[in-house]
């Protein structure tokens, strides 16, 4: 059976690239974005659906996932993957409506889609689920603390969530790249000069790895000339003497 995939913010960058990807694997894909002209050439370049909407509004998620079930007749897997940067320092300055944005697209988009497609990912028996964070959400990238923030966000929700989940035969992940040739850091391309950027291209062979090896709750980083892999987070120290609580780990030291 051909896998049936809703793709967020899928019209460009890593997410059509990873449209066009699981496409040609034979998989049925939904092209969720906010440019509606953009997702409907893609889906109809690879005979998918498309679903435009602003990924941080609330209905949104809920409406795209009910569609992808009703055109598919199921849905396995779901890549969470819009996301926009922040354009100020949110450190000397703060312009409120760039923060809800960021914001919204970020991290509630991520909540929205997580517990939107939960019930249908139930129905099929199973699935995946893999949110797009970045290494920001690994280490602090100076001058850009919101982005940080809201990457930071993504992980820790994408470890707390997936324990549970993984009961149920749901597989919750969050791929970690670096700094990526599209079109979200286009402004500012000329800045890296000769520092080597991952392509969309790469970005997805970490989420095809993902896919096919992760465990639940891990975050790959994607690195140019680096083999994708489960990032290694070492365990905080814990009260002394005791047992740490399921899922959770703890350090000896």
């Amino acid at each position: 059976m051909s896998r049936a995939v809703l793709v967020t913010g899928g019209a460009s960058g890593i997410g059509a690239a990873a449209v066009r990807r699981l496409a040609a694997a034979g998989g049925r894909v939904a092209v969720a974005d906010r440019d509606e002209a953009g997702a409907r050439a893609l889906a109809d370049e690879v005979g998918g659906l498309a679903l435009p909407g602003d990924a941080a509004d609330p209905g949104t998620m809920p409406r795209a996932v009910a569609a992808a079930e009703e055109a598919f007749g199921r849905l396995d897997t779901v890549l969470l993957n819009a996301g926009v940067t922040a354009g100020q320092s949110g450190v000397e300055d703060l312009d409120l409506d760039g923060y809800r944005r960021i914001m919204g697209v970020n991290v509630d988009h991520v909540v929205f889609g997580l517990t939107a497609a939960v019930p249908a990912l139930r129905r099929a028996g199973g699935g995946n689920i893999v949110a797009t964070a970045s290494l920001a959400g690994l280490i602090g990238m100076p001058g850009d603390a919101l982005y940080t923030l809201s990457k930071h966000a993504v992980v820790g929700y994408v470890r707390a969530a997936a324990p549970t989940l993984a009961l149920e035969g749901i597989r919750v992940n969050a791929v970690c790249p670096g700094f990526a040739d599209t079109p979200l850091i286009a402004r500012a391309k000329a800045q890296f000069g000769d520092f080597p950027l991952l392509t969309a291209d790469a970005v997805v062979d970490g989420i095809e790895a993902i896919l096919e090896r992760g465990e639940p709750g891990e975050c790959w980083f994607v690195q140019p000339g680096r083999e994708p892999g489960p990032y290694g987070f070492r365990g905080v120290p814990g009260p002394k003497g005791s047992t740490p609580p399921p899922g959770v780990s703890w350090s000896d030291h």
